[in-house]
């Protein structure tokens, strides 16, 4: 199985001053930072995204700061005003250890191991970006973090909380209660039920969500199957079976141009390609065995798709949709879930079989360390990175 802890096989002219202008209206209109900048920005697609009237998406959801590229508020080291005097560091979830290891980047050391519920899954953080929220799926609770201090306050009693995400307009903390079956819609602070949605698939785990906020997309590992929910109305869609015989899907990512979805699939070793507005059939692209994990680089640019099978990252140009380079994991390794740095120069990732975490340059692709952690490491999150505010996982920042 993919992300549990049981028996399985290891395996030209006036464009600038538009957007500008475009950033400045935003700023006024969201109480967040919009500090740093001059980072060469991603190529813009020809014509008009389709995703431009955001004024129609969902209602509460903080404007795009660029239609063109969901992500241009995640630039280097552009931290919003409530993160920005967080220490820097690596949360590790040690899901055989139910611990989560700290990590400080700077030295790669371990500087804390704090004692958390039983199978912590994903360090998630909170829509307003001020809470880490440990996932202990098993121990059917959530650890509070506070990363201004990295103390862990009072558990919260949840209910198979494998995953967890959070609508765009900051309402509701979606809880994929994997073994339950369930979409649960909960307060965002408190976490208590707001509305339970069962589901037809069978393991819940990993999501994104469309540019306007109005639906998102949730892989089910167990069942291959994918699901398409709207965002308002708490209710799915769509559902559709994977073309490839014991899929599992993982990780779910839209591309910055909000066009094209990318599901990870572990089974299928490759990355689904769908057009989530159609949901129609998807064309899978073989990555490496084991595919895992997706992540964005700060230029909007790359994204990094980790193969946990064969200890290899996959380079995908969102331009040409082309895998462009492979890195490999020295001494090999099973690159699992990750992040980021802020300053994007270094992607993060745990080692789900080998107690251990990889940091490897975003420039070269070298393995800058291997940290030695606690047992079935998975879902770090590296913190804080830039953005106005989390959907969740272990950090999609917008």
């Amino acid at each position: 199985m993919a992300d549990r802890n049981r028996t399985h096989p290891r395996p030209t002219g006036s464009r600038p001053t538009r957007r500008a202008a475009l950033l400045v209206a935003a700023c006024a209109l969201v109480a967040t930072g919009c500090a740093g900048g001059g980072e060469q920005s991603a190529p813009r697609p020809a014509g008009p995204s389709p995703h431009q009237a955001v004024a129609q998406g969902l209602p509460g959801m903080p404007p795009l700061l660029d239609p063109h590229d969901l992500y241009a508020a995640d630039r280097p080291n552009r931290l919003a005003p409530q993160v920005r005097n967080y220490p820097s560091r690596i949360y590790v979830p040690n899901t055989g250890s139910d611990t989560v290891s700290v990590i400080d980047p700077r030295t790669y050391k371990v500087t804390e191991t704090i004692p958390v519920g039983v199978q912590p899954q994903h360090v998630v953080p909170s829509w307003d970006m001020k809470t880490l929220w440990v996932n202990n799926n098993r121990g059917h609770d959530l650890t509070p973090i506070d990363p201004s201090t990295g103390k862990a306050g009072k558990p919260v009693k949840v209910h198979d909380p494998y995953n967890l995400y959070f609508t765009p307009d900051g309402k509701y903390a979606v809880v994929m209660a994997s073994m339950d079956r369930q979409l649960v819609f909960r307060d965002p602070h408190t976490m208590e039920i707001r509305k339970t949605l069962p589901v037809d698939c069978a393991g819940v785990n990993h999501a994104d969500f469309s540019p306007d906020g109005k639906y998102f997309i949730v892989s089910c590992e167990f069942s291959g199957e994918l699901l398409k929910v709207d965002t308002a109305k708490m209710k799915v869609v769509a559902q559709e079976k994977l073309p490839f015989e014991g899929a599992m899907p993982q990780d779910v990512k839209i591309s910055p141009d909000g066009r094209t979805w990318y599901i990870a699939d572990m089974m299928a070793d490759g990355v689904w390609i769908l057009d989530g507005d159609a949901f129609g059939r998807p064309k899978l692209l073989p990555t490496g065995k084991g595919t895992h994990g997706l992540y964005v680089s700060r230029d909007s640019r790359t994204m990094y798709i980790s193969n946990r099978g064969e200890g290899s990252v996959s380079l995908l140009d969102f331009r040409t949709g082309k895998l462009v380079d492979k890195w490999h994991i020295r001494g090999g390794g099973s690159p699992d879930m990750g992040g980021v740095s802020a300053d994007g120069k270094v992607l993060w990732l745990s080692g789900r079989y080998n107690s251990e975490v990889y940091a490897l340059d975003t420039r070269t692709g070298k393995t800058l360390s291997k940290i030695r952690v606690g047992e079935g490491p998975h879902g770090l999150a590296v913190y804080p990175q830039p953005g106005r505010y989390s959907l969740g996982h272990t950090g999609i920042f917008r």
